[in-house]
């Protein structure tokens, strides 16, 4: 803490001035008025007026300068001791005094009170009752009621000062409890945006490229058969049409989703995602040179880990149709185990160098999406002959069906 800040403490506002400069004349005019009013003593009344008013009147520093107030009530504390030889009615501001300079003083300087009222406790009661005989017992008595004046409220002051400080306090750690919140809620926030623009980037590549692919190589099929076999032509134009309208209808699920407004004309379509059951008719509609095999017994299985499946199987036979050649057979196995979900796609293509070409999206995306489900993925040529492999293995938890009871 600055000097600054310890001559003059911050916080005071405009208002506590107006309250202060109350106080002040408040306590000189009941200093005063009794003497104008009711009492008659031998001395001279301008000096009592002067040097009560000097002793009340620095009351309205007592929030915004208590060091300041503190000296000048001291210094008319001397002349008083000094020229009245009796008590004056302004001797009421003595605990008002000692408790602003305890309430408003950090640190040891606000002890300084308690050293000149220690010493005014005494020299006062001596310069009052000094024609005076007196018992001692009196004066220890007068000395304790002066220094009582001044502990009292000094210790009052201080435990206002202690409160008000750990209320201070308080409110900071709040504070800053609630910026780390708004901090923590932010970075959640962000960390939910970059996963939702991931899981979007993922499905729109999903079904761009599997629909793409697959209209590529019904368009280029369909342009070689034409010639030689018109039919085979019309049904390839088919499966063109129906795969761009059901990517489309994915699209415009996505987008419809992304942009629903509870105030649109058209509600967003919320119709199911692909599930497992789609895969047979993926597997026929990309190309007549990929079959499928389902090993077990199919069972429920939750909708996320269906979906993944899906896309691990979409993304594999996109590959198959960018990669694999015009020549090759691609093998997709559906494993239902008793403890994952496997899905194995093989083919016998010629296949790439670098299976992650143009980004490696298509591969990172179906990690991602594996991972995030507890499984494990393995892709890359195989061993010893030409061909390519994915294999994707899901654990699942309760999703094996119950054996069926004898009756």
């Amino acid at each position: 803490m600055s000097v600054i800040d310890v001559l003059f403490p911050p916080g005071a506002s405009q208002r506590d001035w107006v309250a202060d400069g109350i106080l002040a004349v408040s306590v000189t005019l009941v200093a005063i008025v009794p003497y104008i009013t009711l009492f008659t003593i031998p001395i001279d009344y301008s000096a009592l007026y002067a040097l009560s008013a000097s002793f009340t009147l620095p009351l309205a520093l007592r929030r915004h300068a208590p060091l300041a107030m503190l000296a000048l009530c001291t210094l008319a504390g001397v002349f008083q001791l000094l020229l009245i030889p009796v008590p004056t009615a302004s001797l009421i501001a003595v605990p008002i005094v000692a408790y602003s300079v305890a309430r408003w003083v950090a640190g040891h300087l606000a002890r300084s009170v308690i050293v000149i009222g220690a010493f005014a406790s005494v020299l006062g009661p001596m310069r009052w009752f000094a024609g005076f005989d007196t018992n001692p017992s009196a004066d220890i008595l007068f000395w304790g009621a002066c220094l009582g004046a001044v502990l009292t409220p000094y210790a009052i002051g201080r435990r206002t000062r202690e409160v008000a400080e750990s209320r201070a306090a308080q409110v900071q750690a709040a504070e800053e409890r609630y910026t780390l919140l708004l901090a923590e809620r932010e970075q959640q926030t962000k960390l939910a945006e970059a996963s939702t623009r991931a899981m979007i980037a993922r499905e729109l590549h999903d079904i761009v490229a599997h629909s793409l692919s697959v209209m590529i190589v019904q368009a280029e099929g369909g342009r070689a058969a034409a010639t030689r076999k018109p039919e085979a032509a019309a049904e390839a134009l088919d499966t063109i049409a129906e795969t761009g309208r059901e990517a489309l209808h994915e699209m415009r699920r996505i987008v419809g989703v992304l942009r629903s407004d509870p105030g649109a004309a058209e509600p967003p379509n919320y119709a199911p995602m692909p599930t497992l059951h789609d895969i047979p008719d993926l597997v026929h509609r990309t190309s007549d040179r990929a079959r499928l095999v389902v090993n077990g017994t199919p069972f429920t299985v939750p909708q996320a880990l269906s979906l993944t499946i899906y896309r691990v199987t979409q993304e594999a036979l996109t590959n198959f149709l960018k990669h694999a050649g015009p020549g090759a057979h691609a093998l997709v196995t559906l494993d239902y185990g008793r403890d994952a979900l496997t899905v194995d796609v093989v083919d016998d293509g010629e296949g790439i160098e670098n299976p992650t070409d143009g980004g490696g999206n298509g591969l990172r995306g179906m990690y991602e999406r594996v991972t995030s489900m507890g499984g494990t993925l393995k892709a890359g040529p195989l061993a010893g002959r030409p061909g390519f492999r994915v294999t994707a293995s899901i654990p699942f938890r309760d999703n094996t069906p119950a054996p069926a009871r004898r009756s």
